[in-house]
């Protein structure tokens, strides 16, 4: 397993192309693989993550059970001409994994599209609708950590905000309502989906559940940048 890092040069006119269309960006990185691995829910997938920073600095990530060659993507939304530097940062990721032990605390990034199943009327199908509320969103995520091998930690009570909903060390933000076309669909917008991204410290309890997490992704959307957790150590 390979987790890559690139830099979105944010000021180039085909970067910004990129970047409005998660269809687009989804067929950059696939173009990263000679054979992208497919979409199965027993093996390690092409998972990857915008993270939007101050200043106007995007990253892009990758977990791939390949090194990618991003050269194409350095072409049209890097610095192609930049020689102090490489256009992105492959390491890799299997001893990572390897090292996770139960118990042990760590700062996490997801960003995920947290939806649910409703039944508007009785006898009709039901239908997939994202949590539109930073409580349920978070509720979402809470209600998954069991089976993926993690436990958000809890605040200390002196720390907490709120009197109900703030009992964990987690933040909600950058709630981006998406709507984009696919090739051969009319103008209106064929897909939906709601990103969402999750910042907390959590505590290992199972390593191996957790390592499917990282290299599976959590949620729905993975091919359009959700269902990517990343570990941090905590400072």
């Amino acid at each position: 397993m390979y987790l890559t890092r690139f830099r979105v040069n944010t000021r180039r006119r085909d970067a910004r192309h990129l970047l409005a269309s998660p269809h687009r960006l989804h067929g950059a990185v696939n173009a990263a693989f000679p054979t992208p691995p497919t979409a199965d829910g027993a093996k390690p997938r092409v998972l990857w993550r915008l993270d939007r920073n101050p200043r106007d600095e995007i990253l892009l990530f990758i977990v791939s059970p390949f090194r990618p060659d991003l050269t194409h993507l350095v072409d049209q939304a890097g610095w192609p001409a930049a020689t102090d530097a490489p256009g992105w940062q492959t390491y890799g990721y299997d001893d990572f994994l390897t090292a996770l032990e139960p118990g042990t605390t760590w700062g996490f990034r997801l960003t995920a599209n947290p939806v649910h199943s409703i039944r508007r009327k009785d006898g009709e199908p039901t239908k997939r609708t994202a949590h539109l509320t930073p409580r349920h969103q978070a509720r979402w995520l809470l209600d998954r950590q069991d089976k993926h091998g993690f436990e958000i930690l809890a605040k200390p009570e002196e720390q907490r905000l709120l009197p109900e909903g703030d009992e964990h060390q987690l933040i909600v933000r950058d709630h981006r309502p998406l709507q984009f076309t696919k090739p051969g669909q009319d103008r209106r917008p064929g897909v939906s989906i709601t990103q969402v991204t999750y910042d907390g410290r959590l505590r290992i309890t199972d390593p191996a559940l957790l390592r499917r997490t990282l290299t599976n992704g959590l949620g729905k959307a993975k091919a359009y940048g959700c269902g990517l957790m990343t570990l941090a150590p905590v400072r």
